[in-house]
């Protein structure tokens, strides 16, 4: 399935690096305090897997970051939680956060950054991604060809964890 949206100007993402992490670690806390992760998790997943991490460089840093690795279709990583090792078979590509400063919202810097991802899914042979999407932001997803996950249980773990506006999300990027 392709991307319904259009990527427009190239944004600024570039790979992560560790002396990134106090930046994004600041980001994450001032966007998402109500999904506070510790900065060594969010270290933990960048040594685990630099080729899913990526920074928003803009005026006065950094404005945007993503955590994505390799995982598995039938579980989901906690929040906050460190995931010691990838899974040595990894059935799918789970995308753990996209965030970007609010005001760098609604100018494709967000749509520049899927299909790296799915770049990086793909290199590893993996033909499906996993998100959770919160705060409303399904229908970004949507736009890229995620759909919501049948499974009523599933869905009610997320809302559980996440809140009522939480969505666990899937989408087949073979050929993406």
């Amino acid at each position: 399935m392709p991307i319904r949206f259009a990527v427009g100007a190239a944004a600024p993402w570039r790979a992560m690096a560790a002396d990134d992490l106090p930046a994004v670690h600041a980001l994450s806390v001032r966007v998402h305090p109500r999904y506070p992760e510790r900065k060594a998790v969010l270290a933990e997943k960048l040594r685990l897997f630099p080729a899913g991490c990526f920074v928003l460089d803009g005026p006065g840093g950094i404005r945007g970051y993503c955590f994505s690795h390799p995982w598995r279709d039938e579980a989901w990583p906690a929040l906050d939680a460190l995931l010691q090792a990838l899974p040595s078979r990894p059935s799918a590509y789970f995308i753990h956060d996209l965030t970007l400063d609010p005001d760098m919202r609604r100018q494709g810097h967000g749509r520049a950054v899927v299909p790296m991802l799915f770049a990086a899914a793909c290199a590893l042979g993996l033909d499906r991604a996993n998100l959770i999407a919160v705060e409303g932001h399904a229908p970004f997803w949507q736009a890229a060809g995620f759909a919501p996950v049948a499974d009523p249980a599933a869905q009610a773990a997320v809302r559980a964890k996440y809140g009522q506006g939480a969505v666990a999300m899937t989408r087949q990027i073979a050929g993406s």
